[in-house]
């Protein structure tokens, strides 16, 4: 919910935005950009990528949170051989920004076609959120997802470590690990 009201105040500089990236010497700042949409579109021009921006960011949020924390338990469960409590702290950050890698690269996927469907809105005047997807077509919407899934996977994967760090750096609580699978305490038992 959160996202959805951060997504109204998002969609006019948005707007802005692409227009600066895909019309050359349109514009050069958003206090540039915005009287020029407000005197040629009106109100709605801001917003007319409201719907796209919303298919695009609720669902990217979910994945974020969602996968995330699903691939830190299961990189405990699976790939780390021991307990999150018996790990380093740099044990710790790394396994936080792998399992945030894993859920960027989940990111980008979900919501690459509607982040394009933005971008081609903004890009033509007049259109709609269908009119854009028909232009675009099936295969136009997934056109640049490999760069995306690099650069949201990064970016989300900095997002977690950042996060997790100044949590540890100022000794903030963490959830408690999830619980180890039995096969592997007893492997871990057998092992002593």
């Amino acid at each position: 919910s959160a996202e959805f009201f951060a997504d109204i105040a998002l969609c006019p500089m948005e707007a802005v935005k692409v227009r600066i990236q895909t019309k050359p010497g349109w514009a050069s700042t958003l206090r540039q950009g915005f009287p020029i949409i407000l005197k040629e579109e009106g109100v709605g021009g801001f917003y007319k990528g409201l719907v796209p921006l919303w298919a695009r960011q609720i669902p990217y949020t979910m994945m974020k949170f969602a996968c995330f924390e699903r691939t830190v338990e299961a990189l405990y469960k699976y790939v780390v051989p021991k307990p999150r409590g018996d790990c380093s702290k740099s044990e710790q950050l790394a396994v936080t920004f792998t399992a945030g890698y894993i859920a960027g690269v989940f990111c980008a996927i979900v919501s690459h076609p509607a982040d394009t469907i933005v971008s081609k809105l903004n890009q033509d005047k007049g259109s709609n959120f269908v009119q854009a997807a028909k232009n675009l077509g099936l295969a136009g919407m997934w056109k640049g997802l490999g760069p995306r899934i690099i650069m949201i996977g990064t970016l989300t994967a900095l997002q977690w470590f950042i996060y997790d760090t100044v949590k540890v750096v100022l000794r903030l609580p963490r959830p408690p690990p999830p619980e180890m699978p039995a096969s592997l305490k007893a492997k871990l038992n057998n092992q002593s």
